[in-house]
């Protein structure tokens, strides 16, 4: 075709037919578009008031082609597919006609995204839950009123019906100021922080790029309230000077912000063992330990986080419901190594 589409604005395209052009409307714009949509697409789009013919909306597929008429058609942004269920497990801690209180292995995506439509969390809810799962959160979300990073383990709740998904909502964004909602993390960083128990007040924002987030002054744009109160629960390979190679931190959330523990640890120098988007630069620190430990710390696969307690108001009884997971296998092997020396 010697006249090919042109882009207009937004998502539309522009095309005059050349003085060789016949035929249906439906067939010749399938062929101008290349096979870029199919024949029966591109029909719906004529029948749905999105392709104009010397500026006049047609809606009529069969309509005849003339030589030099004018073609505008609109192009719908492409949408997310609706995930389906799928048969993987979960490990159910309570469930009831309104929640379901699990935990996520590390390694699982709580909802599908962009390389990452199959497989997650919310398929596997998808096909345990059936139709009682809430759609309060959106096609992509169902149920899910907080989530956990892809390679952190631990507890969350789901909702299983609107009411269920305001109530739960409603208290994760109120952080437990003024209720029973509790958020307790295990985390075992590099080193140890000079208090044994403190508080880390140091605002968030995007550290350039959809994802990573880092510590902004508290006048930026885009700077979010993050605090973390932190409590040393174990020191393992101490040093003649009193400091410690490692240590597990139990991490209680005042707030909940994107990598929260993560960037606050790393912020005072002692970020997760195997964090790889904070604490890189620590990898080194490996080389420290009695080989046995060197092995387990080298091949850890993701960042050492467990969220392991977690409490909150049931939307419908009204009274504290307290979860705990102790520590998964990976995260128990690493600690045992690190507090013996040995793998």
């Amino acid at each position: 075709m010697n006249d090919p589409f042109k882009q207009a604005a937004g998502n539309r395209k522009v095309l005059t037919a050349n003085e060789d052009a016949s035929g249906r409307m439906d067939a010749f714009l399938t062929e101008a578009l290349g096979g870029e949509l199919s024949r029966n697409r591109i029909k719906a789009l004529i029948e749905q008031g999105e392709v104009t013919v010397n500026g006049k909306t047609i809606t009529e597929p069969k309509k005849k082609v003339q030589p030099g008429d004018v073609f505008e058609i609109g192009l719908p942004e492409p949408e997310d597919p609706e995930p389906k269920g799928e048969d993987i497990p979960l490990d159910v801690l309570y469930e009831d006609d309104d929640l379901i209180v699990l935990v996520k292995p590390a390694g699982l995506v709580v909802h599908p995204g962009a390389g990452n439509w199959t497989g997650t969390l919310v398929n596997a809810l998808i096909h345990h839950c059936g139709s009682s799962l809430s759609g309060i959160g959106g096609v992509k979300r169902p149920g899910i009123v907080h989530r956990l990073d892809k390679d952190t383990s631990g507890v969350m709740v789901v909702a299983k019906n609107d009411i269920a998904h305001r109530h739960l909502s409603d208290q994760f964004a109120d952080h437990g100021r003024t209720g029973p909602l509790e958020r307790a993390y295990y985390a075992i960083v590099w080193g140890r922080p000079r208090t044994l128990k403190g508080t880390i007040d140091a605002p968030l924002g995007r550290a350039g790029d959809r994802v990573k987030r880092a510590v902004k002054h508290e006048d930026a744009d885009d700077a979010r309230e993050a605090i973390t109160h932190y409590e040393v629960v174990e020191r393992y390979l101490e040093k003649p000077d009193a400091t410690s190679l490692a240590s597990m931190v139990e991490c209680h959330l005042e707030t909940g912000r994107t990598h929260q523990i993560r960037v606050h640890m790393a912020h005072i120098g002692h970020p997760l063992i195997g964090d790889p988007d904070y604490g890189a630069a620590f990898k080194t620190k490996a080389n420290l330990l009695p080989d046995e430990a060197k092995a387990v710390v080298n091949r850890f696969p993701r960042q050492a986080l467990h969220a392991f307690m977690l409490a909150f108001e049931h939307p419908a009884k009204g009274e504290t419901m307290y979860f705990e997971s102790p520590l998964p296998k990976d995260m128990q092997e690493l600690a045992d190594a690190l507090k013996s020396g040995r793998a």
